[in-house]
């Protein structure tokens, strides 16, 4: 019941989540999936979330109660001294919440599980994005990958996989996830609007780009529209068949 990306550009960061948690007839809910803290002039850091809300709220909670009473045992991440080190803390973070609900062994430990992307920017160093598999382990992403989904990740990913460019502006990553996000939408009751989104722009610490696309957002409403009728164009456009 969920879809979220997170990509690296080279002019930094872009996030989308939609917001849908239930899809039943009678029963249909939604939840924000991300979350940013910042601290002007010093460092941005993104979150978003797919699997057992319980679980994701929890780890979400956690980590915001620890930025503003750190331990030594619990760091905060807005004291971490890397990106890769805020990636540890949040994986960890994951792996205890969950450790926590699964006293009744395996079966149990797979109603709780939750992935996580990470990402964001410590002045100083690169901006940097992190997938958190539900173990708390991570992978970076990198030339090779740069771009992560979580939830229902396949009826968008052949849109970005055929169109991303590391150099591409941020008005055509939106517009590209917007795409990705309509495909998944309109294959998947699970994932629906609302969806946010937010932009790290590199070296920017004043401040985050952010937007939330409503039902009736005019502009995705427009993507739709005219990505619908591309499609139609360009098929028609295609060499025809001979029997």
């Amino acid at each position: 019941m969920t879809y979220c990306v997170g990509m690296r550009l080279n002019k930094g960061l872009v996030f989308m989540s939609d917001t849908r948690t239930n899809a039943g007839v009678d029963d249909i809910s939604q939840v924000r999936k991300m979350r940013s803290w910042h601290v002007p002039g010093e460092r941005v850091i993104t979150l978003m979330s797919a699997g057992n809300l319980a679980t994701t709220q929890a780890v979400v909670a956690l980590l915001d109660e620890r930025t503003k009473a750190p331990e030594e045992r619990h760091p905060s991440i807005l004291e971490a001294p890397s990106m890769f080190q805020v990636a540890t803390i949040v994986g960890e973070t994951l792996r205890q919440i969950v450790k926590r609900h699964t006293d009744e062994g395996p079966e149990a430990e797979s109603l709780f599980r939750a992935s996580l992307i990470v990402g964001g920017q410590i002045k100083g160093a690169e901006p940097r994005l992190f997938l958190v598999y539900p173990e708390g382990n991570f992978i970076e992403a990198g030339e090779d990958n740069p771009f992560f989904q979580i939830g229902e990740t396949k009826y968008g990913r052949p849109i970005i996989v055929r169109t991303y460019d590391p150099a591409m502006s941020f008005e055509d990553a939106v517009k590209l996830l917007c795409v990705s996000f309509d495909s998944t939408i309109r294959a998947n009751a699970g994932v629906d609007l609302p969806i946010d989104l937010k932009i790290h722009e590199r070296d920017n610490f004043v401040g985050v780009v952010e937007r939330r696309f409503e039902r009736d957002d005019p502009y995705f409403r427009r993507v739709s529209e005219a990505w619908a009728e591309a499609l139609g164009i360009a098929l028609a456009e295609l060499p025809d068949f001979r029997f």
